[in-house]
């Protein structure tokens, strides 16, 4: 294992989770889906945001950590894990492929072939639909232009050339 600190975004179904498990294998260093920690799992409505102190003190927690991957867009809330990365992949998966993954993981789930402890509704899969454009098309190119990270960031298309590139 060697060191390094990985944060990985795209628009939802980009497959930030899949890329995120196939480099914490390939390097041997843990992963975090950011999901995990700021949404609350508990609640029993979709879409619950976890106690902010709480989110803070486990990113704290996870960026203290000498390896890392991180996955994940959440605004200003992941500026403390960008800083602190050595790496900021950026997905651009196209639209169309996203939007098809998100629409099969939610029919996966609600038929429970996929285990989620995520509590999805076909209104939130619509929401999300909508959000993720809007990300895609106008969020995400702002980050890119407007980022003080553009020296780390690594902007890749096919997920999987990402298992070929030197990291380090």
């Amino acid at each position: 294992m060697f060191e390094i600190r990985i944060h990985i975004i795209g628009g939802s179904g980009s497959g930030k989770s899949y890329i995120a498990a196939l480099l914490s294998d390939k390097f041997r260093i843990p992963h975090y889906d950011l999901d995990d920690i700021f949404w609350d799992h508990q609640s029993n409505e979709y879409g619950v945001k976890a106690p902010e102190d709480e989110r803070d003190r486990r990113l704290r927690e996870i960026i203290g950590l000498d390896s890392w991957i991180a996955e994940g867009v959440y605004g200003s809330w992941v500026g403390p894990s960008f800083a602190a990365a050595d790496k900021i992949v950026v997905l651009m998966t196209p639209l169309s492929v996203q939007e098809e993954r998100i629409r099969k993981r939610y029919e996966e789930r609600i038929a429970g072939i996929v285990p989620s402890r995520k509590r999805e509704t076909l209104e939130g899969i619509h929401s999300l639909l909508a959000w993720n454009k809007d990300y895609n098309l106008t969020k995400l190119p702002n980050l890119i232009g407007n980022s003080g990270y553009k020296d780390k960031m690594i902007l890749v298309r096919d997920n999987l050339d990402l298992l070929e590139l030197q990291l380090m």
